[in-house]
């Protein structure tokens, strides 16, 4: 077996065997063709003629190359479970990567919306529709722009209120909502399941969703799907991108510049770090915003304590009297 055989192996060990996300088979099955790629330029083709020279080599070509130092991270842990599949299913002997260092990741705070900006884009006036110039109310097209309206509110509190992932919000049925006992179920990364509470303004939008907003989008092809489009399908990551923007923009949150030089716009996962900061500020405890973001380890969670710390020292430089005295 070959290195391009050995790796679709992998990809179908991580997607039935380990239960892994689209996401993150995908974004091996690019770091590894890469990877396989600049190996069988060198002839090398079979498992164990590759040598930890090898491997070192193509990490420094990834640097030189003008990778950024996540993106060679993510690569380097692609290419170590690759080498530990290949020994663990008896493909090859050797072991290249064995010990081999992973290069640090810079810091890098999540960008969050403050309290009182995140109040103004969930304000309700930014959600209500009025008709169109010859727009009947009584129409379908108006009702359901409004059933769009009161969609679009459920979802932005839900990502901000319960801290969901996208791709969460997306998979969310109803049978997965349990108002009365105030918690959601939710199957996040590699369809591990977590409970989350979900009450005060994320609540109230998602019953007013469901009394009249959903009913209007519902079809036959529906489903138990919560969160509908237009269509009455599944809404989709891009529909929440899309929509999650859109409310930035009417609220006026700034984004920072992507890597194009260009603003995409507010991003849901922003919403997602503003919870978990938020909650932190508010004196919740690590542990358990971990186990509301679904973390698998604390120490991703405690990225958000140096934001926590951030604030605290902007609040100690407005309130202290002699914070600024040199």
């Amino acid at each position: 077996m070959n290195l391009d055989q050995a790796r679709e192996d992998f990809l179908g060990y991580l997607t039935i065997e380990r239960g892994s996300s689209s996401n993150t088979t995908d974004s091996y099955a690019r770091d590894l063709q890469r990877y396989v790629d600049h190996l069988a330029k060198q002839n090398i083709t079979a498992p164990d003629a590759v040598k930890r020279a090898d491997v070192t080599t193509y990490i420094a070509t990834l640097s030189d190359e003008g990778y950024a130092a996540r993106s060679i991270d993510r690569a380097v842990s692609a290419i170590r479970s690759f080498h530990r599949f290949m020994v663990a299913d008896q493909i090859c002997e050797t072991l290249p990567t064995a010990d081999l260092p992973a290069p640090k990741a810079p810091l890098h705070l999540p960008d969050v919306v403050s309290r009182v900006r995140m109040a103004h884009l969930l304000d309700e006036q930014n959600f209500k529709v009025v008709p169109r110039p010859g727009e009947k109310e009584e129409s379908l097209r108006f009702r359901k722009r409004v059933a769009c309206g009161l969609r679009d509110k459920a979802m932005l509190e839900l990502l901000y209120g319960c801290g969901l992932r996208v791709s969460e919000l997306c998979g969310l049925d109803r049978r997965t909502v349990f108002l009365e006992d105030e918690l959601l179920r939710v199957f996040g990364k590699g369809s591990k399941e977590r409970v989350v509470p979900i009450m005060g303004a994320a609540a109230r939008a998602l019953v007013r969703y469901l009394q009249d907003g959903r009913p209007v989008l519902e079809a036959s092809r529906s489903g138990d799907a919560l969160f509908l489009s237009t269509r009455g399908t599944r809404i989709t990551r891009q529909a929440v991108f899309s929509v999650v923007a859109q409310a930035g923009e009417r609220a006026g949150i700034p984004t920072p510049e992507g890597a194009d030089g260009k603003r995409h716009g507010l991003h849901p996962h922003t919403l997602r770090h503003s919870f978990a900061t938020h909650l932190l500020e508010g004196g919740a405890d690590l542990r358990v915003v971990q186990e509301l973001l679904g973390h698998a380890s604390v120490s991703t969670t405690q990225l958000y304590t140096h934001i926590d710390r951030t604030h605290l020292r902007e609040v100690y430089l407005e309130a202290h009297p002699r914070a600024h005295i040199r």
